[in-house]
């Protein structure tokens, strides 16, 4: 039986209309097709699945905004959902919590990413008014009889990271972060005593870390967080310093700024394995840390005290500044006076002024 012949002209319109369909609809498996995509959150998950990332979770999935009841432990629908209702290629950019602590459903990343914590930074002059060449504390196991030879200038330098090893705790709330920071200060300039590294403290932490949406003063409540910190300087007697911490994260943001404030419980040790007893008279009982992010630049002022009156009340301010250079790589300025710069100077009063660059900024 012989097969009819189509006319040419409806060969060409099936052919376009095919042509056109895939066009209209493509593969997904297709990474090029993600270009397409408007959202950013969208167009990212699109990327994720068409290079087979499987681990992403299923709160990136856009869900009916409408279900949503505005709560404090909300799931970030009634903001940056709701911005797209309407008007699906609408996305707000991240704030400055939310992109650090992936808190709303468009900014999870799942679990083990390697991610920056507190600043990263290398200052080649670090120099400071009173360097502290006889470290003392009241337990006399920890005091140094004898004063070092130091220099008033050296290098400082800190590495800190963080990651995600438990998303969703407790169902879709919760995540549960590792940290880890190191910083030093190095006597770099220092060649008549072999330039030694001066102090070096080691700082892991575990923080269970909620999303928040709640209004104070015109402020957004965006994070709440409880963990366990450690902090020592790994060295043996006199020089021996450490102490175990219990601490609140709040954090809050408006319009380019950011605050996190932390009150913490000094975890109690006894008698002689208590390197610096008191330590929290000085380098106190908590801090608040206010980020201002303003045409590329980014200022921090940290705020610390004892919380008691009389000869108990200590504490320090922290000022730095961060500015673009190139890329990613940004200058760094930081400014501090107070007691508590690192552990070995916790009881010491002193001022301190940095200059370098930095890869990352406060949170």
């Amino acid at each position: 039986m012989t097969r009819p012949i189509l006319p040419t002209t409806a060969v060409l319109a099936m052919a376009f209309a095919s042509t056109l369909s895939h066009a209209q609809n493509p593969d997904p498996m297709d990474i090029r097709a993600c270009t397409a995509i408007e959202t950013d959150a969208q167009r990212l998950a699109c990327y994720d699945h068409a290079t087979g990332r499987v681990n992403l979770p299923a709160a990136r999935k856009r869900t009916d905004a409408t279900a949503t009841t505005p709560s404090v432990f909300a799931k970030e629908k009634d903001t940056h959902e709701t911005a797209q209702v309407g008007n699906p290629d609408v996305s707000r950019p991240l704030s400055l919590l939310d992109s650090r602590w992936e808190l709303s459903p468009e900014s999870k990343l799942g679990t083990y990413n390697l991610r920056g914590y507190k600043p990263l930074y290398v200052m080649p002059i670090f120099a400071t008014s009173n360097q502290n060449d006889m470290p003392h504390s009241p337990n006399p196991l920890n005091t140094v009889t004898t004063p070092q030879p130091l220099q008033n200038i050296e290098t400082k330098f800190q590495l800190s990271l963080k990651t995600k090893i438990w998303q969703g705790v407790f169902g879709d709330a919760g995540d549960l972060w590792v940290g880890y920071t190191q910083s030093s200060r190095w006597q770099a300039y220092n060649s008549k005593h072999s330039s030694p590294f001066r102090e070096t403290n080691y700082e892991p932490e575990a923080l269970l870390v909620f999303n928040t949406n709640y209004q104070i003063a015109g402020w957004n409540g965006r994070l709440l967080g409880i963990g366990f910190n450690h902090q020592s300087n790994g060295r043996g007697d006199p020089l021996s310093r450490s102490w175990n911490r219990v601490i609140a994260n709040i954090g809050l943001e408006r319009d380019g700024w950011t605050v996190m404030l932390r009150p913490w419980w000094r975890v109690p040790e006894s008698g002689k394995d208590d390197n610096n007893p008191d330590i929290t008279d000085y380098v106190g009982r908590a801090d608040m840390q206010i980020v201002r992010e303003w045409n590329g630049q980014e200022f921090g002022l940290m705020l610390r005290h004892s919380l008691r009156g009389g000869s108990r009340s200590h504490g320090a301010g922290q000022f730095t500044w961060a500015f673009p250079i190139s890329g990613n790589l940004r200058g760094y300025m930081e400014l501090y006076k107070g007691y508590g710069e690192s552990l070995i100077d916790y009881n010491h009063n002193a001022t301190y002024l940095g200059i370098g660059v930095s890869l990352l900024d406060w949170y």
